[in-house]
């Protein structure tokens, strides 16, 4: 298998391997406590896994964001990015 044409990076290598570990993580936690579909403030019942997905997609437009509009290191969008992942998962 070549994967000479990625650049892997710490950073990405880091990102692939928490998603990877957030995946098992949510797969565990389904098994031992099935979810139970809610609504919370946003304007629709989700499970657990759909306020997983809707806040790694929000991670990526916070970054998106970030990179457009400041040259702040991109550490504060990941800080961001995790806040608001929290307050997803809790109260979404």
């Amino acid at each position: 298998m070549n994967l000479g044409w990625m650049a892997w990076t710490a950073p990405s290598a880091a990102f692939f391997v928490a998603v990877g570990a957030t995946l098992v993580a949510l797969t565990v936690a389904e098994l031992r406590w099935p979810t139970r579909a809610r609504r919370g403030f946003l304007p629709l019942v989700t499970t657990r896994g759909d306020r997983f997905f809707m806040s790694v997609l929000a991670s990526a437009f916070v970054h998106v964001a970030w990179l457009a509009a400041t040259d702040l290191a991109l550490w504060w969008a990941s800080a961001l990015s995790l806040v608001l992942a929290i307050v997803l998962m809790r109260w979404g």
